[in-house]
């Protein structure tokens, strides 16, 4: 429920009450004021939040109304008090307006926006560069790449190219401060390898798309529910958004300074991915939830935009998702990683002769010409009246091993050490 104050003219103070008792507006008292240049009538209104622009609506014929619109929850308690508890459970979503004129404001100071940027990319180095996981999860919440994010949605929902502009350039701007920080950092310090986590991080899952898709939505509804309708926090959405963000960001700036180009372009495609992926759910949930091109003192959207803008997007998708799968394995090795995991256990589960005891396969953090290395360490224990001599075990399962990933068709070079190891008696 919303609170607004009115102030009208004197004399259509009762206008207003009777235009808002049939929205169902409770709590509602009328006063006689002193306006800056005449007498006013001052009228406090408690509304439902999807009624609000309807009100809004019915008012704009009434001249010289001046309304303020409380943005946050209220609790309008009435007679009978027994009905207090059915009362407060009345929640209902923004409105629309409110949703758009909150994008609005969230693009205001760029010194502010730009600071935190910067602080991001200071976080997410130094994260990176020591291994430290937890220093990713604060450059996430630092990270002020939802806002831009999510205005880009609201801006497609409501056709604003002015909105839709701003926000791509808030966007990038973030996301170019971010790089340039973590790229410098890199250079001063000298840094000359790529980290452990810069590379788990530089690696995409064929899934990866799932995570804007899901981020997106989340943000949306997050924007569109009312602050007691949801347990989920606004930060917690928001560091979904950008922990997609932050760490591709900061990859793209480390690997430039070391020369890592590879990585370079898993961390552009991952960047352009989170765009396009949270633009297209989240103006959907925009839309289904009532933001649409015109509305009460909003008259600058444009019908054609949201089609055009969301085809687009969704032609951008496409594409970057035909590039991931044609780039084999360059923008699919986490999730060809497992494959290749997978396929070594079944591999040694067919050996009558050992058991599995670990199976660690990965991409390589170095960058040989000509070659995608896939390192995968085996070690196996072998069982009991087993007449082969540990070499022979070891050669014939590294055979095996190759043998089967080869005839994947991953376009990688496998390079295979299998350790058999037998327990202390």
């Amino acid at each position: 429920m919303r609170q607004l104050i009115i102030q009208v003219p004197r004399g259509q103070g009762k206008e207003v009450l009777e235009i808002a008792k049939s929205l169902d507006g409770t709590n509602l008292a009328q006063f006689e004021a002193m306006g800056s240049d005449d007498l006013i009538d001052l009228v406090l209104v408690h509304i439902s939040n999807r009624q609000v622009e309807k009100l809004l609506t019915k008012l704009e014929d009434i001249n010289k109304v001046h309304i303020t619109l409380l943005p946050t929850d209220i609790i309008a308690l009435r007679p009978p008090a027994s009905q207090a508890p059915e009362q407060v459970k009345n929640v209902d979503e923004r409105s629309p307006l409110e949703i758009f004129l909150g994008g609005l404001q969230s693009i205001g100071s760029w010194k502010g926006f730009l600071g935190y940027a910067a602080l991001a990319g200071f976080v997410v180095w130094i994260g990176l560069y020591t291994n430290t996981t937890y220093l990713l999860t604060a450059a996430m919440l630092i990270a002020p790449f939802a806002g831009p994010a999510m205005n880009v949605a609201i801006a497609t929902a409501r056709g604003d190219k002015q909105l839709l502009w701003r926000s791509i350039l808030r966007y990038f701007s973030a996301l170019g401060v971010t790089i340039a920080v973590t790229g410098i950092l890199s250079l001063i310090l000298q840094q000359d390898i790529a980290t452990s986590s810069m590379i788990d991080t530089s690696q995409i899952s064929s899934v990866a798309v799932l995570i804007p898709l899901a981020a997106g939505a989340a943000g949306a509804l997050n924007l569109v529910q009312s602050e007691r309708s949801s347990l989920v926090s606004g930060a917690a959405t928001g560091m979904l958004v950008a922990a997609s963000l932050a760490p591709p960001a900061g990859i793209v700036g480390m690997a430039s300074a070391i020369g890592r180009w590879d990585m370079v372009i898993s961390g552009l495609f991952l960047l352009l991915l989170q765009l396009v992926g949270i633009n297209f759910t989240a103006a959907l949930v925009f839309r289904f939830f009532g933001l649409s091109s015109q509305g009460v003192r909003y008259k600058r959207g444009k019908r054609w935009l949201f089609p055009v803008t969301l085809a687009l997007t969704v032609a951008v998708l496409v594409s970057l998702l035909t590039w991931q799968f044609a780039q084999t394995p360059n923008l699919q090795r986490s999730t060809l990683a497992q494959r290749a995991n997978a396929e070594v256990q079944k591999v040694v589960s067919q050996n009558p002769s050992v058991d599995l005891v670990e199976a660690n396969v990965r991409f390589t953090g170095t960058n040989i010409k000509g070659q995608n290395t896939l390192l995968s360490v085996v070690y196996v224990q072998p069982r009991q009246r087993v007449g082969a001599s540990k070499e022979e075990i070891s050669s014939r399962l590294k055979r095996e091993i190759q043998t089967r990933l080869q005839q994947q068709n991953l376009n990688i070079t496998p390079l295979v050490d299998v350790s058999v190891l037998e327990p202390t008696k």
